[in-house]
């Protein structure tokens, strides 16, 4: 029984599973124009959402912490201005009470000292009730300069609460909208990381001949897939992937090199090392494709943008990673199945000497066409890639932007924390000078 694989749909969002024998139907549908088209058309579309999506986001953090910024300033603007308004509101009356008592003082002194003129007995009563009323007064203002000094602390310790505790709200507000960034973030890297597929097996070769034999009894009946073991021409590949119709007619050929990269302790290699004997080894074998299934250069972002085409160096010959092995393997026969009924016409037509151009010509345009269509589907995988890992810097700068805002606050609850009167009295001599005289009196 062939194995389920699950898919999400990138429209709908709904996950549903689907056999290999599903899958490689909807691979035959690749090089379809209309499929192409479609394709196209819903890339298109994707990528204009994403972008939108991303800019609007952007946008909308931007204003917010803008706004917030600009909120947060106004309003310790006008915690400071109240604060310094209730201060000097508080001295200025203390200074007027403390005027008018003395004044008052004055004018009983002096009106005690004319009785005192007239009479010493007067004068010595008068100034024993002036004194008991004086220092009734004295604690009086001593007692009322204790409540305002109570009050004011009250105030401070008021304003103080106030400050830390809205401080407080936006921290819990910046912590919850970090928190959904690294959420955004972790889903997008875990969207990335799907895209590559766990080997199986101890090697690269028992891997791929795993993941072939898991399809051999249902996709690929009628296919030769066997290890290469004949050296009598100097060398040999690994693996020869060969089908043939009912007729005996080869449908396609394909041999493959492995590489791992474990292979190489030594020094390490590049895949265009091995090119050249691939490309010799399918020659001398007869083989119409050739395949190097390859894990090095594992940070090259060449080879792991999917499959890449390397018939400008030498004619039909792919380098793929492991992941792609079956899919190279069902677009090539797919694409050869396509031509097979141009083959056995071919056939035909030569065996009756009648003239090949225009068959021929078909056939080249089809190839032609088919690489061309394979080129940007390979393409287009890449710039999935590359728009993923876009937005995932775009959200970590977004998540740097709003640490550093809030480093930003902390540092300003610190400095209200540490606002005191001697430090608002530390550069005004005028100040610090009616404070000492209010504490002497």
């Amino acid at each position: 029984m062939s194995e389920m694989s699950e898919i999400k749909c990138p429209h709908c969002g709904k996950n549903f599973k689907v056999d290999e024998a599903g899958f490689a139907d909807i691979l035959k549908q690749v090089h379809t124009q209309e499929f192409d088209r479609e394709l196209h058309t819903r890339i298109e579309l994707l990528e204009k959402e994403k972008d939108n999506a991303v800019k609007l986001a952007e946008e909308k953090t931007k204003n917010e912490l803008q706004a917030e910024s600009a909120k947060q300033e106004a309003e310790i603007a006008q915690l400071k201005a109240d604060k310094a308004l209730a201060l000097s509101k508080l001295e200025s009356e203390r200074m007027s009470e403390l005027a008018e008592l003395k004044a008052k003082g004055e004018a009983e002194l002096a009106r005690l000292q004319a009785k005192i003129e007239s009479a010493d007995t007067e004068k010595k009563l008068a100034l024993s009730e002036a004194v008991n009323k004086l220092e009734k007064e004295r604690d009086e203002i001593a007692n009322q300069l204790k409540s305002k000094d109570t009050e004011k602390q009250l105030m401070e310790s008021s304003l103080r609460e106030k400050y830390t505790s809205e401080l407080q709200s936006k921290d819990d507000k910046y912590s919850s909208e970090l928190k959904s960034k690294d959420e955004m973030i972790a889903q997008y890297k875990d969207m990335k990381a799907k895209l590559s597929t766990k080997m199986v097996g101890e090697t690269l070769e028992q891997h791929c001949e795993i993941e072939f034999n898991k399809l051999r009894a249902t996709a690929f009946q009628n296919a030769y897939f066997e290890k290469d073991n004949d050296a009598s021409g100097g060398t040999k590949g690994d693996y020869i992937y060969r089908e043939n119709d009912q007729n005996e007619t080869e449908i396609i050929s394909i041999m493959f090199e492995m590489k791992n990269e474990s292979d190489e302790t030594a020094t390490k290699k590049k895949n265009e090392d091995f090119l050249s004997k691939l490309n010799d080894d399918r020659n001398k074998k007869g083989c119409e494709y050739a395949v190097l299934v390859s894990l090095l250069e594992s940070d090259s972002e060449f080879y792991n943008s999917g499959i890449v085409d390397m018939s400008y160096k030498y004619p039909k010959m792919y380098v793929i990673r492991p992941q792609f092995f079956i899919p190279i393997i069902t677009l090539l026969r797919n694409a050869a199945m396509n031509s097979l009924q141009y083959k056995s016409e071919l056939a035909i037509v030569r065996a009756q000497n009648i003239d090949i151009t225009n068959f021929e010509e078909d056939i080249s345009t089809f190839k032609d066409a088919f690489a061309t269509n394979y080129e940007r589907a390979g393409r287009k995988f890449g710039e999935a890639i590359d728009g993923i890992d876009k937005t995932i810097k775009q959200l970590e700068k977004t998540k740097e932007s709003l640490l550093s805002s809030e480093r930003n606050l902390r540092l300003a609850n610190d400095k209200a924390q540490d606002l005191t009167i001697k430090k608002l009295t530390r550069d005004n001599p005028t100040m610090t000078e009616k404070f000492k005289s209010t504490k002497n009196e």
